[in-house]
């Protein structure tokens, strides 16, 4: 059995251009970095700062989101080199078929489904949670059955991604401009945030900036970093154990500028644009979380701070609660477009792996009218609406996280092992200081896998056990590389 028969660049480059097949190619480098900046500033900036800086970080967590952005932007230099010279849906999962073969691939392939469609639904439950308590302020409460913390269905959840199905089925110049206008509302929103924040900022908020490392339950046991239980280190939250345990779960604010690269074959010019829409969205991100941060822990002193919705709890802290209605219909359309990009980027991997055999091949069929997968991007719309009204997530949300490190380590492989097979390929766009950056990129998406949980971990492996199964089960029999080779 050869489970690592490769795909060559030529022939994915081929298969885009199947008439039934072929995705219209209608995005920009400008389109790109929306879609970047779309799917990044959301749940990290609007939930995650206040809750890692009040239970593992203090003021530091600035320092945490620089960790996590620095890893990014190693993985980052990888995608976009992949992206410039494979300018292929799929992501990872194309660029590993390239180098490492089609069960690695799989593999990749696999988590990235794990990875999107948790991090959509997930988000699709914390947009329905702004959107209740919105209703709420302005004296129109919705019933605990369909919205709040325990609801028997998540109806607001299911809407919004119902909304979104559609609008990605409807083409992705649509999808783009959609995203356009909630992205620039989100973001004036955020700059609101940092300068009139600025004006209630206190020093004595800022001190201790790295608070001395405490023992605390939500890191004991299975909850506990796998790195504390392999080295035997004691159990803690603060310190700079904390700042880079923070960094592994804020890493789930940068989730997204690798979707970017899914949407490769639909850009105009993708050799020279998804570069730049990978490295500017990153970029943009990172400057605005390190930002906000600053001035929330700032406002308010870190162990105050609200862990469900930090930003507008801190302006109302201060006697501003007109911000704080602001601040939530920004994490609204923050949380929206979030949503829309990561069902983009789940359709498009499930397209590649579809139209190379290892899913049904009639789910990558395009719609003749609007470009689109759109039977499939029905499909991963109605599972998604399904996880989102009726799953209660709670932890399952970092598997997200390794999921995507996971994914990270791979393309960061990859790009040494194409470098090395095919130096002949054109490459408009060269991560720099190969091997020395990608190797760079693996060891620090390890050491942020290593701070996550030992429950997430459990959970990521059942996961890719059944996805090994599924693989020998249909994929591998059904593949167009294998039938191409029996062939010759």
């Amino acid at each position: 059995m050869d489970i690592f028969r490769t795909k060559s660049v030529e022939q994915s480059i081929r298969d885009t251009e199947d008439p039934d097949h072929q995705l219209r190619k209608r995005l920009s480098a400008l389109d790109l970095t929306v879609f970047g900046i779309g799917v990044i500033i959301g749940t990290g900036i609007f939930v995650l700062t206040g809750q890692v800086a009040k239970e593992m970080a203090g003021p530091a967590v600035a320092i945490s989101f620089v960790v996590a952005g620095v890893v990014c932007g190693l993985a980052a230099l990888c995608y976009a080199e992949f992206a410039s010279t494979i300018p292929v849906a799929g992501s990872a999962y194309t660029f590993s078929f390239a180098t490492l073969g089609e069960f690695p691939a799989w593999v990749i392939g696999w988590d990235l489904i794990l990875e999107l469609a948790l991090a959509a639904a997930v988000v699709a439950v914390g947009w329905s949670g702004y959107f209740a308590s919105m209703l709420n302020s302005i004296g129109i409460p919705l019933p605990a059955t369909i919205a709040g913390d325990d609801p028997v269905v998540n109806v607001p959840a299911v809407v919004i991604v119902a909304i979104l199905t559609a609008v990605l089925v409807a083409g992705i110049k649509l999808s783009s401009r959609v995203n356009l206008i909630l992205v620039i509302t989100k973001v004036a929103v955020v700059l609101l945030v940092i300068v009139a924040g600025l004006f209630f900022v206190k020093a004595a908020n800022y001190t201790p900036f790295v608070p001395d490392p405490v023992s605390t339950p939500r890191v004991e046991g299975l909850n506990a970093p796998l790195i504390q239980v392999l080295f035997g280190i004691t159990p803690v939250a603060f310190g700079v154990v904390g700042v880079f345990a923070a960094a592994a779960i804020v890493f789930f604010a940068f989730i997204g500028f690798d979707i970017v690269a899914t949407a490769a074959e639909e850009t105009v010019k993708p050799q020279r644009d998804v570069p730049r829409g990978i490295l500017g969205s990153l970029v943009i991100c990172t400057v605005l979380y390190v930002a906000v941060s600053l001035v929330v822990v700032g406002m308010q002193r870190y162990d105050r701070l609200s862990t469900a919705a930090p930003l507008s709890d801190a302006f109302t802290s201060v006697g501003h609660p007109w911000l704080a209605t602001i601040i939530s219909l920004g994490a609204l359309a923050g949380l929206t477009t979030v949503v829309l990009v990561l069902l983009l980027g789940q359709t498009r991997v499930l397209f590649a792996m579809s139209r190379d055999g290892l899913m049904p091949r009639s789910l990558a069929k395009v719609h003749p009218r609007f470009g689109t997968p759109a039977t499939l991007t029905v499909i991963i719309g109605v599972v998604t609406m399904a996880l989102a009204g009726f799953v209660s997530f709670g932890e399952l949300a970092e598997l997200v996280n390794i999921g995507t490190l996971f994914a990270f380590v791979v393309v960061s492989i990859g790009v040494v092992v194409l470098r090395r097979t095919r130096p002949d390929l054109p490459r408009a766009f060269r991560t720099p200081l190969v091997p020395v950056l990608p190797i760079l990129s693996v060891l620090a998406c390890v050491y942020l896998m290593l701070n996550l949980p030992v429950e997430t971990w459990l959970r990521f492996v059942i996961w890719m056990v059944i996805g090994v199964v599924v693989y020998f089960g249909y994929g591998y029999r059904h593949s167009r590389t294998g039938v191409r080779e029996s062939v010759r």
